[in-house]
């Protein structure tokens, strides 16, 4: 319930003084009388009148009150409203390639990657979004799905040496788009991630950003890496040792890429770079919502003002036909 006009319940406010004189007024006005004896009297019982003396008062505070709100003119809301959400599909494709270790990120390149993917995940209830890994090959993680906990325990479930290492680009571009072509969706986009140069694969990172085009998907290419040199596990006859290794890699394939297919490319060299790069396609692949919204007020003073007519009334009986002869 909504009031069109609340001013009016500041009216409510004079009942302070009001009961405050009432109060005052019956203090005032008891008279005494000195008896020898009221034995007599504990005799006879109350009588209705007596009873009944303070009933006008609440009765015109009661009117008071609903007349108050009655003016403040309350009114129920009959709202109805429909909302149509149209999806997005998104195909993560996810570099698990060996270079994909380096501590440049925390705590390595792949574990940053997969837990900001992650909260990019969580954040859009209605996509479509599915994961495709590749290193020297590829594979789908996971198929387009709505049942992002499903998908983020697969994410978790990623790491380096499920697939032999290389880094093949263009195969897992093309894996990506294979996966999402024939969707009916109007808005595709595939998110790859990688650190390295193509040097595996029988498809060119090139001809999978045609195909992509092709069947109207965006690519959003992410570069990772800082520049200069990062820290690289290698795992040698004598354990794992660590050797630092260049991070730059062909940006400009990359940039090929999203350029091909309307998309974009983003280079992220530290982990608060990598999230920020995830907020801002986040920004720019907003789900498409259209919302139907009707509201309709319904007056509802008319009951308060009844009611408040009725307590005048019974008032005006009280006085004149029950208490008449006390008040004269």
């Amino acid at each position: 319930m909504t009031f069109h006009s609340p001013a009016y319940l500041f009216l409510l406010l004079l009942l302070i003084p009001v009961i405050g004189w009432y109060v005052w007024r019956l203090r005032k006005s008891h008279s005494t009388l000195l008896i020898s004896d009221s034995t007599m009297w504990a005799r006879h019982p109350k009588t209705l009148r007596l009873w009944l003396i303070h009933v006008p008062f609440l009765l015109r505070v009661a009117a008071i009150t609903l007349l108050s709100i009655a003016l403040s003119r309350p009114q129920l809301n009959n709202r109805w409203s429909s909302e149509s959400t149209e999806g997005i599909d998104i195909m993560m494709a996810l570099d698990v390639s060996g270079t994909m270790l380096a501590e440049d990120l925390k705590p390595n390149r792949l574990e940053a990657a997969k837990t900001v993917a992650s909260d990019f995940v969580i954040a859009r209830p209605n996509d479509n979004i599915g994961l495709v890994v590749f290193a020297g090959e590829s594979f789908t993680q996971c198929p387009l799905t709505t049942d992002h906990a499903a998908l983020v325990n697969l994410f978790r479930a990623v790491e380096f040496g499920m697939i032999d290492d290389g880094t093949a680009i263009g195969l897992g571009l093309a894996n990506a788009v294979n996966r999402m072509k024939d969707s009916p969706t109007k808005s595709k986009v595939i998110i790859l991630l990688t650190d390295g140069s193509n040097n595996r694969g029988d498809i060119d990172p090139q001809t999978a950003a045609e195909i992509a085009k092709t069947f109207g998907i965006r690519v959003y290419a992410i570069g990772v890496g800082s520049h200069g040199k990062a820290r690289v596990p290698v795992q040698t006859p004598y354990g794992t040792q660590y050797m630092m290794m260049d991070s730059e890699f062909d940006e400009q394939t990359l940039r090929n890429i999203a350029s091909t297919t309307d998309g974009a490319y983003f280079r992220a060299t530290d982990n608060n770079s990598l999230k920020k790069i995830y907020e801002q396609i986040d920004q720019l692949e907003k789900t498409k919502i259209r919302v139907r919204e009707y509201s309709k007020r319904i007056e509802h003073f008319m009951p308060f003002l009844l009611a408040a007519l009725l307590c005048l009334g019974l008032d005006i009986l009280i006085k004149c036909f029950v208490l008449r002869s006390i008040t004269e």
